[in-house]
């Protein structure tokens, strides 16, 4: 059914535990930042709204409160590149060692630890960020690829049924990004845009076996994180309650907030211990198929830039070297 163990999963999850705890401290203190600062710009806004009537009151502390979420998203999305480069490729780098059997420090020094093994394999984290955005634009080429080849089979109705298969698909390559990372952790690559490359021709030459891994995880991820918003629905209007003003939107958007922050701080660790489980397996003694090279470098000009990036990583390396 799956090229996974549940139990392994969890053992590296225990493993990793410092790691687990660190992304919680950030995940969920970035939930809290988006309430106190929405909080803040409603308070502001009803302040302001206090100087006409009821319906300017409404009206300011609904944009105070706008701009407070808008103003924090703005912050986060310029930290993406640190919370990919600390957070998520990390936590990554420790589950790799563990599931190799490596011994891995405890408290505060795993998460050193891992940041010095990110730091030798990526350099900067503009780097990684790079290569990142690029292995994603390669793997939706790779789903498209499939698509095309669902499309094209003679099954009565499949046509009423794609527009449901497409975003299923969309969804449950979701995390297929950090696994490719993973390739390159594992065999400590020199050259990490060659490496992503190889582990993309080895994700599409086993797309099949690794989207269905990846369907059982997304539905298990998914199903999980609208129970968790279910719960947190409760709280999260509380806390709307004791903010100034009627901002009748504020509970959904809140418990959409903490119930992200438990999907991506302890849910989608377990999903991903599962998938580099199930890569690592279904790619194990392979080696790059040319056709899906040659397939990959038709449909994606990503595929094509990692190569480029991958010519100008030894360029630069060599330059380096002969100053």
């Amino acid at each position: 059914m799956w090229d996974f163990s549940i139990a392994t999963a969890l053992g590296l999850i225990r493993k990793t535990m410092p790691f687990l705890v660190f992304r919680i401290a950030v995940y969920f203190g970035i939930a809290v930042a988006y309430v106190l600062v929405t909080g803040t710009g409603a308070g502001i806004g009803y302040g302001i709204g206090g100087f006409g009537d009821a319906e300017f009151r409404a009206s300011s502390t609904a944009w105070g409160g706008g701009i407070g979420f808008a103003a924090t998203a703005g912050v986060l999305y310029l930290m993406r590149e640190y919370i990919l480069y600390i957070v998520k490729a990390g936590h990554i780098a420790v589950m790799v060692e563990a599931l190799d059997g490596r011994d891995l420090p405890d408290g505060k020094g795993q998460i050193a630890y891992a940041r010095d093994i990110v730091t030798e394999r990526f350099g900067e984290a503009s780097v990684l960020f790079g290569i990142d955005q690029m292995i994603k634009g390669v793997v939706r080429a790779i789903t498209g690829l499939v698509q095309g080849l669902l499309s094209i089979l003679p099954i009565p109705g499949l046509d009423k049924i794609m527009g449901l298969v497409r975003a299923y698909l969309k969804l449950a390559v979701g995390l297929v990004d950090e696994v490719i990372l993973a390739h390159g952790l594992r065999t400590r690559a020199e050259n990490p845009y060659a490496s992503a490359k190889e582990a993309l021709v080895l994700y599409g030459q086993n797309a099949k076996p690794m989207m269905i891994n990846a369907a059982w995880l997304t539905l298990f991820t998914w199903g999980l994180s609208i129970v968790v918003f279910l719960v947190m629905l409760a709280p999260a209007a509380a806390v709307v309650y004791i903010m100034p003003g009627a901002w009748a939107a504020g509970g959904v958007v809140f418990a959409l907030l903490f119930a992200w922050a438990v999907k991506v701080a302890v849910i989608e660790p377990f999903a991903i211990a599962c998938l580099l489980q199930a890569f690592f397996k279904v790619t194990d003694g392979q080696v790059p198929n040319p056709e899906w090279e040659a397939k990959l470098e038709a449909a994606s000009n990503k595929f094509s830039k990692l190569g480029a990036g991958a010519r100008d990583w030894v360029t630069g390396r060599a330059a380096k070297a002969a100053s």
